[in-house]
């Protein structure tokens, strides 16, 4: 295994991606501006507003405005356009409603130095359901399995492993994911997705030369809320499309149908 300390914490970033004015957003600005090692952080938003300015003020953070597409959006603009905002080789998209454990970016940047040609790194994760932080829950133990593959370092430079993996569902929790853009296209997500963005990404991602970093820790806490994006498009019928056309990219369509039938009874446990 190769060892080196070509990236430290000055090469990464936690580029927040703000939308109108969580009320999360605060605790998970905290977060990641008290990890155990000094990165970097940043605010973007195509909605800018007096609330997300004063909290940029009060906690020192740049702030930047999609003027381009300010007010009409999408995710896919909104995540480019944050990956965009950071100047260091590897970046975080922290989305605003979530939670970064202390050691995050300090074990994310060790297992990225054990890499030749990373793509993207990401980490176990937990949710947090009604004021409560779990971790054992069906759903989560689910995608563990799916990514024990990946527990062998050996394997994060396998293309057969991770489409295998991703053929089954996206296992890969979106806000633990870290990005390493010089090594990837140039243009991250693609619009058109909006509960598959992520997803579609991770499989065009998986058919590169490189390494997908799975950090087998659980370093941050994805909250699970109604007024949340995920929780909106489950409640709707845009995922089970969405999930159907990701299956098609891996099987044949009758199979496509039955794996996104059992997925979106997995996935209907984002609902509280």
């Amino acid at each position: 295994m190769i060892v080196n300390n070509r990236f430290t914490s000055k090469d990464h970033t936690f580029a927040i991606c703000a939308y109108g004015e969580s009320r999360y957003i605060e605790e998970c600005i905290r977060s990641v501006t008290s990890q155990t090692v000094n990165t970097n952080v940043l605010i973007a938003t195509s909605t800018p507003n007096e609330y997300l300015e004063n909290l940029a003020k009060k906690y020192n953070i740049p702030y930047y405005i999609n003027e381009k597409m300010k007010g009409r959006s999408n995710i896919a603009t909104d995540w480019n356009f944050a990956i965009s905002c950071a100047e260091t080789p590897l970046v975080t998209i922290a989305h605003q409603d979530d939670l970064y454990k202390p050691d995050f970016a300090k074990q994310v940047i060790q297992e990225f130095n054990k890499t030749e040609h990373p793509l993207i790194a990401f980490t176990d994760y937990a949710e947090y359901r009604n004021g409560k932080e779990v971790s054992d829950i069906k759903n989560l133990n689910i995608k563990r399995i799916m990514l024990l593959p990946l527990r062998l370092h050996i394997l994060w430079k396998s293309r057969f492993v991770r489409r295998s993996i991703l053929s089954l569902g996206s296992a890969i929790c979106c806000p633990s994911v870290t990005y390493v853009p010089e090594n990837l296209p140039k243009q991250l997500f693609i619009p058109g997705y909006r509960g598959g963005i992520d997803w579609q990404a991770w499989e065009r991602f998986s058919r590169l030369r490189g390494e997908f970093v799975f950090v087998n820790s659980i370093l941050m806490v994805h909250r699970i809320h109604e007024e949340s994006e995920t929780s909106a498009i489950i409640k709707g019928h845009e995922r089970s499309e969405e999930d159907y056309q990701m299956f098609c990219k891996f099987w044949p369509k009758p199979i496509a149908w039955i794996l996104e039938h059992f997925y979106r009874k997995g996935e209907e446990q984002n609902n509280l």
